[in-house]
This record gives C-alpha cells, sequence and structure tokens, in this order.
C-alpha cells in the first residue's frame, strides 16, 4: 500500500515551517567531535548543561520550562540548563514559534549556542525538546551540532510530519502543521522535496543525501523518542516514533521505513548500538508529570562518560519526596 509522503503546509501567513531560503550547500560541514576522546574525565561528577527548545506556543520565560530546568538541577545537581530562545522578549519569542523562516532561525540558534560563554566550553551537551521542539533540536544537531549534543530526548514531536490539521487554541493567530499527502502523488512528492526548506531537509528525504547530517545524528549516545498515549494533537500519534501512515491509516513502524532501512539519517545504526529507544507516556499531548521527568533525566541525562546500558540511570530521585507536579506547557 502506498504509504503517506510527507510534505510541508503551513496555513495563513506563517513561514516558520516553509519558506523559500533554503540551507546554504556552499556551508563547510561540521563532523561531530569524538565524545569518548573528550579532555572532560568520565570521573568527572559534573553534569553535561542541558539545552531545552519548547514547543509551538510557548516561551522560554514560562514558568513551567523554568520547574524543568530546576527539575534537573535536582535529578543532577550542578546542571546548568539553557532553554533556547529567539528573542529575549519572551512574547516575541512566542510568535516566532508561529512566524519567521525556520531554517534562519535554526542558524541563529547555532550561532547563540557555539558563542554561549558556558556551552561553547562544553564537551558535550544532553537536549531536551518539547513537541516541534523536538525535530527542531533534531535540526540542529545535524546542521551544525557545536557544542555537540551526547543525548536527544523529545516528546510529542512530529518527527515524520502528521496527517490531519488541529485546531489551535484561543488567541492563537495560525495553526501551522508538518502534514502528509494522502495521495502521494509523484507531482506531489517533487512538490515537497523542491520546497520544504526543513523536513524533507532535516529527514534526509532527497535524492541527494547529506552525509554530514547521518554523521551528526548517527554520533548520538542516546536517542529517546517518546509517545503520548492520549495525543490527539499529533496525528498520527505514532510520528513522535518516526511512524509513517498509508492512505487506509495503516501505522508502518520506523523500522520498516526507507529512512531506517536505507539508513539515511543513521538510526539504523544508532538501533544496531543500543541508543535508539522508543518510549510512551499517559495522557495527552505535552500533559507531563514531575514522575516521568525524574525518570526520564536519571536514564537519559548526566556527567559525561556515564553509561546508557539497559537504561540504567545516574541520577538523584527521590521517589518518597513530595508529591507529583503536573508540568504546565
Amino acid at each position: 500500500m502506498a504509504r503517506f509522503t510527507t510534505f510541508l503546509t503551513v496555513l495563513s501567513l506563517s513561514s516558520t515551517l516553509h519558506a523559500s531560503t533554503l540551507p546554504s550547500h556552499n556551508q563547510k560541514p561540521v563532523s561531530p567531535p569524538n565524545l569518548s576522546s573528550s579532555t572532560t574525565s568520565s570521573d568527572d561528577s559534573t553534569p553535561l548543561p542541558l539545552i531545552i527548545w519548547h514547543g509551538l506556543g510557548d516561551n522560554y520565560a514560562a514558568d513551567g520550562l523554568a520547574d524543568v530546568a530546576s527539575l534537573a538541577e535536582a535529578v543532577h545537581p550542578g546542571t546548568y540548563t539553557y532553554i533556547i530562545r529567539l528573542d529575549e522578549d519572551a512574547s516575541s519569542d512566542r510568535t516566532a514559534t508561529f512566524f519567521g523562516n525556520l531554517t534562519l532561525q535554526i542558524e541563529q540558534v547555532c550561532a547563540d549556542l557555539a558563542s554561549h560563554p558556558i556551552l561553547s566550553t562544553a564537551p558535550a551537551v544532553d537536549a531536551l525538546g518539547f513537541s516541534q521542539g523536538g525535530q527542531f533540536l533534531r535540526g540542529y544537531i545535524e546542521r551544525c551540532n557545536v557544542p555537540p549534543v551526547r543525548s536527544l530526548v523529545t516528546f510529542g514531536s512530529q518527527h515524520n510530519g502528521i496527517s490531519e490539521f488541529q485546531t489551535c487554541s484561543a488567541g492563537d493567530w495560525v495553526s501551522v502543521s508538518y502534514q502528509r499527502s494522502i495521495s502521494g502523488t509523484p507531482a506531489q512528492i517533487e512538490d515537497y522535496l523542491e520546497h520544504s526548506n526543513f523536513l524533507a531537509d532535516i529527514n534526509n528525504e532527497r535524492e541527494v543525501k547529506n552525509s554530514t547530517y547521518k554523521k551528526n545524528l548517527g554520533g548520538l549516545e542516546r536517542f529517546t523518542m517518546v509517545m503520548f498515549e492520549e495525543d490527539e494533537t499529533v496525528v498520527p500519534k505514532e510520528s513522535s516514533w518516526w511512524a509513517e501512515v498509508d492512505e487506509e491509516g495503516k501505522v508502518t513502524g520506523v523500522r520498516e521505513g526507507r529512512v531506517y532501512k536505507e539508513d539515511w539519517l543513521g538510526l539504523r545504526s544508532l538501533d544496531e548500538k543500543g541508543a535508539l529507544r522508543f518510549e510512551t507516556t499517559e495522557g495527552g499531548h505535552m500533559q507531563l508529570g514531575s514522575k516521568v521527568l525524574k525518570k526520564t533525566f536519571k536514564e537519559n541525562f548526566g556527567k559525561m562518560g556515564r553509561s546508557f546500558d539497559k537504561g540504567e540511570g545516574d541520577g538523584v530521585v527521590d521517589e518518597e519526596e513530595g508529591e507529583e507536579w503536573r508540568l504546565e506547557l
């Protein structure tokens, strides 16, 4: 059965996810440093910095994100957390989640992180992406990755697009969507591959593959994709696991897709070395509690040189301390 072809659709005036500016082919590729040869000793208990990219309609100064940063520090004492922003003004940062050219935005984030006085001196960083922030972090990793990301965790991200639009909440000006073509005609595929400046690019779907993208993403020590079991915002919800959907609604896992079988981005290589993880959590889109986040931080983040074997963690998690709180994002 024919599968959905991933193509980008944007409503109204939004150009955040679809614009004419494409990544520069003249830009010198940046290969990921060899983390195992870092000058930082594996005996150093200092946790790696954590970068967070928030989702649509949120802003870097939101109380919920501050709570996430505090929780990361509680699990791994000494964690420096940086919440990615496109503007120091919180309102403008929120607006940027709807409007703007995403390629240029990622270039800005690449420059900001590479020149950051703390992050730029770290041997590596860990990364946490909420909703669309997850695939944006993939764009960062594939296109620049300085400082390099060691472990990437995404919650409810649309790694392989969505098949339906969802209505935005009151007060939002536009809805944006990574939408897939039901029919997947050759003309639709050609139009998508020609004009998509983001999804087709970072998923390495064009005929000429970007080897740097594969090397950078494949260089992760851990890539964890988390799907919300009752997600009705990301349709299909399995896109959080990079799944595909055909015109009859049949969901096909990433391991059955060409991106994995032909290893366009290093996903198969990650899987073969035990670095690719698929997890679920209860609730609808971005309905998160502190216990889930504590477990995530313990298993995926922490000091340089830590082991990721069997999902074991090295953080401080006291399940008896305090009541669980729900994250508001």
